[in-house]
């Protein structure tokens, strides 16, 4: 039996199911692992959106400190917060099977994208989401959302639950009135904890709908008990979306952490996604979508990067030689760069755009 793995995470429900899913991965090699949560810059500066923070990475620093420092032995991210940046000290170790890459709409009811009313209010936190549903829907109001996956549900769930909760108090009220067969009080206690945490939440945007990855919802168990419609095909997903990394430092526990727990197909993938995000330089603060499937001798890529109001874009579907995947998408963000990528993530830089 090896030594223990610690291995550092995030303290969000996302962040230590994800972990946990590692951890599981391990102890079923006959691994001893030990989960050690880290509060990260992205955790703690909660009223600023994520393209706000500063450089990328808000949500990784801390947790790749402990790992450089020897405080721990890796630390478990998200890929898509992963800057493509990355420390000379530090390896992606492993990349685990992917989840679903897809985005997803969440309403209250369950209606479809094309189906929102005029003038719909759309929560997300995304500058890239945010691009995307303008150039489909340049009506929408596309607000900010932040918090947890479990908080930015219960903003969406918060108005139809209280105003459902008024209705029956005020029948209840009113005597003789049979419109519901039972009182405020029993239906409170039939809703699901999500539901009735979000009953008590106080209100400060109502939104008719919300974008997510399906993957963090299916990952906390959400996914099952909300109306969603995944978005159109159109819709890029970031890039390293669905996927975990896991950091280490070179050496054994990084070759161990290969052996046990390294998707090579997921890692073809991902690695085309941040090569041409790197090249690009767009990181978390241009819109760019970017995503590849593994078909046979080549990678399907493809890349969307539009301006903030999502009136402008560059788009390109390719098929990349596997054999030389890397050096392929280099080239396919230089080519997209030269037709104008380049300067759509510089006037993102800028704020210009919007």
């Amino acid at each position: 039996m090896t030594e223990t793995i610690r291995l550092a995470t995030r303290g969000s429900d996302l962040a230590l199911r994800q972990a946990q899913r590692v951890a599981r991965a391990l102890e079923s090699r006959r691994r001893e692992v030990e989960l050690v949560e880290v509060e990260t810059t992205g955790d703690s500066v909660r009223d600023e959106l994520i393209h706000r923070l500063g450089k990328t990475g808000a949500f990784v620093r801390s947790l790749d400190e402990k790992v450089i420092d020897g405080e721990v032995d890796a630390a478990i991210h998200s890929m898509k917060d992963v800057p493509t940046e990355f420390p000379d000290e530090l390896v992606v170790a492993a990349v685990p099977e992917r989840a679903s890459a897809d985005d997803v709409l969440l309403t209250p009811d369950g209606t479809d994208l094309p189906d929102l009313p005029e003038g719909a209010t759309v929560g997300t936190s995304s500058l890239r989401r945010k691009a995307q549903l303008l150039s489909a829907r340049p009506d929408l109001a596309v607000e900010p959302l932040r918090g947890n996956v479990d908080t930015r549900v219960q903003k969406l769930l918060a108005p139809p639950l209280q105003a459902e909760h008024e209705r029956r108090l005020e029948a209840q009220e009113e005597e003789g009135d049979a419109s519901y067969d039972r009182t405020a009080e029993e239906w409170f206690d039939d809703l699901p904890e999500l539901r009735r945490q979000a009953l008590g939440r106080d209100i400060e945007t109502v939104f008719d709908a919300i974008v997510l990855a399906e993957a963090g919802l299916e990952r906390i168990d959400l996914l099952d008990t909300l109306a969603f419609q995944r978005l159109p095909a159109s819709f890029v997903p970031a890039p390293g979306q669905g996927t975990i990394a896991v950091t280490a430092r070179e050496g054994d526990v990084a070759d161990t952490l290969n052996h046990e727990l390294d998707h090579p197909r997921t890692r073809v993938v991902t690695t085309v996604e941040r090569t041409v995000l790197g090249t690009l330089g767009g990181g978390c603060v241009a819109p760019v979508g970017i995503h590849a499937v593994l078909q046979g001798e080549y990678v399907r890529t493809r890349v969307r990067v539009l301006s903030q109001d999502g009136t402008e874009e560059i788009e390109a579907t390719r098929d990349l030689p596997v054999e030389r995947h890397p050096e392929a998408a280099s080239e396919l963000a230089e080519e997209l760069a030269e037709e104008g990528a380049a300067d759509l993530i510089e006037r993102a830089r800028r704020g210009d755009g919007e």
